[in-house]
């Protein structure tokens, strides 16, 4: 897996100040997308053990909220294949700390529908996960006021509690 870019202090995708982690690879190709240049897979830099452990370094600062995974696209296979250890290791040294994963395939169609079928793992992969933001950007639904979210059909999904309960749960902004 490629990374687009890491940046230590962001503020706009998740609550409190977090790391994030812009991932490369997107088959979505969204009409209006921020980052177009991480459709790319090859795109970036490759993401290595040091890469890793650059972000865990930076999660040590007590002002930081949480790790924001989102790109590109985190849950093309490759990628979240990619970023297991790194979540893995953020729960096991940060278990405080909340991810926070950006997506266009949906939740509960794609996410625990078609993907947990087709791969064992993904549900692995979940278990470290707090919260989904789901949902293709729609430019003709885009809006400016909302919070960390680009379009009005994107959901804040809080994961732990969805899978829970066996319905989807929304994120309480506040």
């Amino acid at each position: 897996m490629n990374y687009a870019e890491i940046k230590n202090c962001d503020i706009a995708n998740g609550p409190g100040v977090r790391v994030t982690l812009f991932v490369s690879g997107c088959t979505h190709h969204c009409e209006g997308c921020f980052n177009q240049e991480t459709w790319d897979f090859q795109y970036g830099q490759p993401f290595t053990q040091k890469t890793q452990e650059r972000i865990l370094t930076e999660l040590a600062k007590d002002y930081i909220a949480g790790l924001t995974l989102l790109g590109g696209e985190p849950l093309e296979l490759g990628n979240w294949q990619a970023l297991m250890p790194l979540v893995r290791e953020v729960k096991e040294r940060y278990p405080d700390k909340d991810i926070w994963c950006y997506t266009g395939y949906l939740f509960d169609r794609d996410i625990l529908g078609t993907f947990c079928e087709r791969w064992e793992q993904m549900e692995a992969f979940l278990s470290y996960l707090d919260v989904i933001v789901d949902g293709e950007f729609i430019l003709a639904q885009k809006d400016i006021s909302l919070r960390f979210r680009g379009s009005t059909n994107q959901r804040i999904i809080m994961v732990q509690e969805s899978l829970a309960q066996g319905e989807i749960i929304y994120w309480d902004e506040l």
